[in-house]
């Protein structure tokens, strides 16, 4: 009885994988995308779904009818481009911050003990077993004038008066800090669990100060995970709704609220897919850019 060659099988399931992945993308990206790319081109119409076809067929041609006039509205519209800054704004500050606080936490947990990790790692991932909407409702709780955090302040004495931090700039960024740190931290955590400490050893045995060892050796070795989890950050932030929605009131302009507007109260279909198809474009260009800083920062560290 002849055995199948590992060679093949290896590449069969390497086959098969891809292929999956490649359905994968197919049914849940790309077909909607295409949808969402046609209701855009597209005229509002007064119908269900409120858009017009822009094809029909007559019975004896077929007659296109496609319009670029729902992008010219929208970049004419101050309100979907200063959506569109805020949600960048938001997302960029988002990752910056998640960034500084998720590289010591991720740093200390792959310096630990082997034995203490995965107690550390359930540590920071207990949080999100709960609903998010529940989370963010806890947030409020926490952040409102007369919640946890003044109520703590005015009974120590640090303050006179409530602080006003829910529905404000700072209550999104802390909402978005607590829910997004997870996605950068873990992936970082990977990188630098899977380091050579053999490397910083040698550094240390040559003089190198601790400081400069980081620098020069640590770093650019984690650069990896840092770009990782900066994408897993600022890809869904920026499409964010609920936790501005809940936690910033009317104080910050996302893209995501002004969407849900157009599409389910104004019900100007046309416009809301040509922001969608905007965004997904938006988002492409510092993808684009990360992945070569990326690919650079690993022919470095090759």
């Amino acid at each position: 009885m002849s055995r199948a060659n590992p060679t093949r099988r290896w590449t069969d399931n390497r086959h098969l994988l891809t292929g999956g992945v490649i359905l994968w993308y197919l049914v849940f990206f790309l077909v909607p995308f295409l949808l969402v790319v046609k209701i855009s081109l597209s005229q509002m119409a007064d119908t269900i779904p409120p858009y017009a076809p822009i094809f029909s067929w007559d019975g004896a041609q077929l007659a296109a009818s496609i319009t670029f006039g729902n992008f010219v509205r929208l970049f004419g519209d101050p309100i979907f481009v200063l959506a569109y800054l805020g949600s960048l704004k938001v997302a960029a500050v988002t990752t910056v911050l998640c960034a500084l606080v998720g590289y010591p936490l991720a740093y200390a947990v792959a310096a630990a003990k082997p034995s203490a990790r995965p107690s550390l790692l359930l540590l920071i991932t207990i949080p999100f077993w709960t609903s998010f909407l529940v989370r963010i409702y806890a947030w409020i709780g926490i952040l409102k004038d007369n919640g946890i955090l003044n109520d703590t302040l005015l009974w120590l004495g640090v303050i006179d008066h409530p602080l006003r931090i829910l529905n404000t700039s700072l209550s999104i960024y802390i909402g978005m800090l607590y829910c997004y740190l997870p996605f950068f931290l873990l992936p970082l955590y990977a990188v630098l669990e899977r380091m050579d400490g053999t490397l910083m050893e040698a550094a240390s045995d040559l003089g190198s100060r601790p400081f400069k060892t980081f620098w020069t050796v640590t770093l650019p070795l984690s650069m990896p995970g840092v770009f990782a989890g900066a994408l897993l950050v600022f890809v869904p932030a920026t499409g964010e709704y609920l936790i501005p929605k809940l936690l910033g009131g009317s104080v910050n302009l996302m893209i995501a609220p002004v969407l849900w507007d157009s599409f389910f109260i104004a019900r100007d279909w046309p416009i809301a897919s040509a922001a969608t198809v905007t965004l997904v474009v938006l988002l492409l260009l510092p993808l684009a850019f990360v992945e070569r800083v990326r690919a650079r920062a690993s022919d470095v560290a090759a």
